[in-house]
């Protein structure tokens, strides 16, 4: 497991299996559409509503992000990039020589991963301004500095953008080309649509389609430090410094690692992927399990499903998974 076990007591149900039932209370929270929970390698429980199915492709939304932390991994383990202190400057000369400014310049590879560029956000009310934009390149670079690169959190899908485009511009294949070779096809995998800027350039952050039996093998993949079905997929030591703090969001209480998101919920820690409306891949390492979910993206009901959704999982989920049959929490005598 890539996290070290941590202790956690709950007293265990009298009455058999809980799990079916309470699983299928998420629907409950409203625009989900889908859950697939694995553990050790097992399907345990999935449920499907509406149209979705396993094989269907879906919006991740800023999932996608977590992917694209992924690929930006391999390529500094393939050569293609070749370290996350690396400066932004050099990817884009144009943009410099015609806009000279030392400290975008000086901007790192880990800085962008991080959400730490110090630009201001296209995110959020500057999303579509950014979106509509001819070139979705010089908009982002062309923010104004409202934090010292290195500095505080400024969550901005613009920032993640710019790695999509490094990672371009460093293998000398599109993006997607990138990611299915090494990263989609090497796990069986079947990527649906993904979004492209004016230029061409794969969107670095947003509006990837995959589908939820994928979502859990990338889960599956990051719970194996980077291996999935014996084959070496992620460097291990990637995905132990992707799933590290190194800062924390000013949304929501949620830490940040190299576009991983984590936070502890009922004794455990949580380490996820997550899209606009409810998309999300879940990892528990203490409890060996992998939780996939994803949403009607035309039903998502703003923010307010976020507390609703870790209030379930803290309160009904998550107790029992810890003890249902077959648990490691139960068969390793944590339980209460």
């Amino acid at each position: 497991m890539m996290l070290a076990a941590a202790d956690s007591a709950f007293a265990q149900p009298e009455n058999g299996d809980a799990l079916p039932a309470v699983a299928d209370r998420v629907f409950d929270i409203g625009s989900v559409e889908s859950i697939m929970i694995e553990r050790e390698g097992e399907i345990i429980h999935q449920d499907f509503r509406g149209r979705m199915n396993p094989n269907r492709s879906t919006n991740i939304k800023s999932a996608s992000k977590s992917i694209l932390s992924l690929l930006i991994g391999i390529a500094i383990e393939e050569g293609y990039i070749e370290s996350v202190n690396e400066p932004i400057g050099q990817y884009f000369p144009e943009f410099f020589e015609a806009n000279p400014d030392s400290v975008k310049e000086s901007i790192t590879i880990r800085d962008l991963l991080t959400m730490r560029a110090g630009l201001e956000s296209t995110s959020i009310r500057n999303y579509g301004r950014w979106v509509v934009s001819s070139n979705w390149v010089e908009y982002a670079l062309s923010r104004d500095l409202v934090a010292r690169p290195g500095g505080r959190m400024v969550y901005s899908t613009g920032t993640s953008h710019l790695l999509s485009v490094i990672l371009t511009k460093a293998s000398g294949m599109s993006t997607r080309t990138f990611a299915n070779r090494y990263l989609f096809e090497p796990m069986g995998m079947e990527l649906g649509g993904w979004d492209r800027d004016p230029q061409g350039y794969y969107m670095g952050g947003n509006n990837m389609a995959m589908r939820p039996a994928d979502m859990l093998k990338i889960g599956r993949m990051m719970m194996n430090l980077g291996e999935y079905n014996g084959r070496r997929i992620v460097p291990a030591q990637w995905i132990l410094e992707s799933v590290e703090v190194y800062t924390r969001s000013n949304f929501n209480p949620y830490d940040f690692g190299y576009m991983w998101w984590r936070r502890p919920v009922n004794g455990y820690e949580i380490v996820f992927a997550w899209g606009h409306g409810g998309q999300y891949i879940m990892m528990l390492p203490e409890i060996d399990t992998v939780i996939v979910m994803t949403s009607n993206l035309m039903t998502s009901r703003g923010r307010g499903y976020q507390r609703e959704l870790f209030r379930y999982l803290e309160s009904e989920l998550i107790p029992a998974l810890a003890h249902s049959p077959g648990s490691p929490q139960r068969r390793e005598g944590r339980g209460g």
